[in-house]
């Protein structure tokens, strides 16, 4: 999976292909889909949510520039897959998760691997984390309709906010950055996401 779906198709950042090789996708996959644990596309994890195509959770990983200093938030736990790749790679990780079966497994997997730099709650993540911010780095694993408020209210100055922000059935996966005084997206490329809900995002 990590020669063929990730490096060869241009993810060159050494620690992100380390946490790759490290963390085992099939440890997040619901047993009956474990067959189709590595292969290169999303499978469903209940609730209709999804876990992300291993090339798309590469490239947002990538996309964050992490150091290993960072205090991260992610929104949308899922399945946790994303967040154990996270704590591999930053110094703290805080997911929210709105499903609380999806975020009762998800913190039961990841303590059983040991991770202890990781926090899960429940609630609605177009709301962040205002007890924890300022956050370094935010990550958004479901689309939204525009950048919700509160996250980038919760970013540092010059941290990143990435996002797949767009329509119901098509977005781009934008990267925004805090700078003084305003904010700067980038464009990454183009995806496919669930949607985000909540106050800040798509209605229910």
């Amino acid at each position: 999976m990590v020669d063929e779906q990730i490096a060869n198709r241009g993810i060159t950042d050494s620690r992100v292909l380390k946490a790759f090789l490290k963390v085992e996708r099939h440890r997040f996959i619901p047993q009956e889909l474990r067959n189709n644990a590595y292969a290169d596309y999303p499978l469903p994890i209940g609730e209709g949510q999804t876990i992300s195509q291993p090339y798309m959770v590469a490239l947002m990983t990538e996309s964050l520039k992490l150091t290993g200093r960072e205090k991260v938030l992610e929104i949308g736990t899922g399945s946790g897959y994303q967040a154990a790749i996270l704590a591999e790679l930053a110094k703290e990780v805080f997911s929210i998760e709105r499903f609380p079966g999806l975020a009762k497994n998800a913190g039961s997997i990841l303590r059983d691997l040991g991770y202890q730099n990781i926090k899960i709650r429940m609630g609605d993540g177009t709301l962040g984390w205002p007890e924890e911010a300022p956050f370094d780095r935010i990550i958004v694993t479901a689309a939204s309709p525009s950048v919700p408020t509160p996250l980038l209210e919760q970013l540092k100055e010059n941290g990143g906010l990435l996002l797949p922000l767009g329509e119901s059935f098509s977005q781009v996966l934008t990267l925004i950055e805090k700078k003084p005084g305003t904010a700067e997206s980038t464009p990454i490329c183009g995806c496919v996401f669930v949607p985000l809900v909540g106050k800040y995002g798509w209605r229910e």
